[in-house]
């Protein structure tokens, strides 16, 4: 939908009442033929607006779209999620936010799309973006720190994330897996990926990538192994705009802490508590080696604490990380 029929409906869904097609032509500098049609277009869309003679219109129903108008109740930030970018379709959430960066969008923007037809994970992966299902959007965040320091707010915005679904869904079994990604019962429910733009004392800015699946009911055969949603983990759907909202509820707290911190220390209980590879045997593919040992914790700087055969502990700033299989001997 275009900026004025944005509008309109944010303003429909703000009022508690019927809203005049006067106030709304005053509001937006429009006439009431210019209105009436993008009422027309709500509806097109499924918005249900009920039009009563001298009382004006009344939003009824909503589409359940993570857009700006159906996200805002539910949001408690003062400035994540303000202003929401929406799209039916986008190549990447990550491009457009980019984009707008460069263009100078303040800190706290959001991109949402409904479908990704480019959508990326970690390492050059793909990550497949349905439409009307789940939850694909990318935050703009300018945080005034070295570069050597952006790198931590993955795990940050992981714990973000797993505070969000847990508390819409109350005892899902979600674990993070560093460095980015939320799993439930073994399987990727979420990813998260952070681009940035900086020299190396200041950064000019950062897109951090989600994507979370919410509703999706079939998973493609290549992915069922390795990828479930939260209606699959329990069997019932759940409100994207309100999911998008928690999200953004936990991330703007967690990271005006972070910005006062010198590390992630602060947040380390949670990480630990949740970590997916906690006292595990991990095999870390880097891009010219691949690294082995047992999991010890995770320190303050975001890295992996991995104790080799050797008893020597190393920290791991990146890499994918694979859980591996313990031989089982035979007598």
């Amino acid at each position: 939908m275009n900026n004025v029929t944005a509008q309109i409906l944010t303003c429909l869904a703000a009022a508690d009442d019927y809203l005049s097609g006067e106030r709304l032509c005053s509001t937006l500098g429009i006439t009431r033929s210019a209105v009436w049609k993008h009422i027309r277009q709500l509806r097109s869309e499924g918005y249900q607006i009920d039009a009563v003679t001298g009382r004006g219109y009344l939003l009824s129903g909503l589409t359940g779209r993570p857009v700006q108008a159906e996200v805002l109740p539910f949001l408690t930030c003062q400035r994540f999620g303000t202003t929401i970018d929406y799209h039916t379709m986008a190549t990447s959430t990550n491009m457009l936010a980019k984009a707008l960066a460069l263009e100078g969008a303040p800190e706290g923007c959001v991109v949402v799309a409904d479908a990704q037809s480019g959508g990326k994970g970690r390492m050059g992966s793909t990550w497949i973006s349905p439409p009307g299902v789940n939850l694909y959007f990318s935050l703009i965040l300018r945080p005034a720190v070295p570069s050597i320091r952006v790198p931590q707010l993955t795990l940050l915005l992981a714990v973000a994330i797993h505070r969000a679904v847990t508390d819409l869904s109350p005892g899902l079994a979600a674990m993070i897996k560093w460095p980015n990604d939320i799993l439930v019962n073994g399987k990727k429910l979420c990813g998260v990926l952070c681009e940035m733009q900086s020299e190396p004392e200041m950064t000019h800015f950062v897109v951090a990538g989600i994507g979370i699946n919410v509703n999706q009911c079939d998973i493609p055969p290549e992915l069922k192994e390795s990828a479930t949603s939260l209606f699959l983990e329990r069997g019932e759907l759940f409100s994207r705009p309100q999911l998008l909202a928690l999200v953004l509820n936990h991330i703007e707290p967690l990271y005006d802490e972070w910005l006062h911190q010198d590390d992630l220390a602060f947040i380390l209980p949670s990480l630990e508590q949740y970590s997916l590879l906690q006292a595990q045997e991990v095999s870390i593919d880097q891009r010219n080696r691949t690294l082995n040992g047992t999991v010890t914790g995770i320190a303050k700087g975001g890295e992996l604490k991995l104790q080799g055969a050797d008893g020597e502990t190393i920290l791991v700033s990146s890499g994918e990380a694979h859980l591996r299989k313990k031989m089982v001997k035979c007598e």
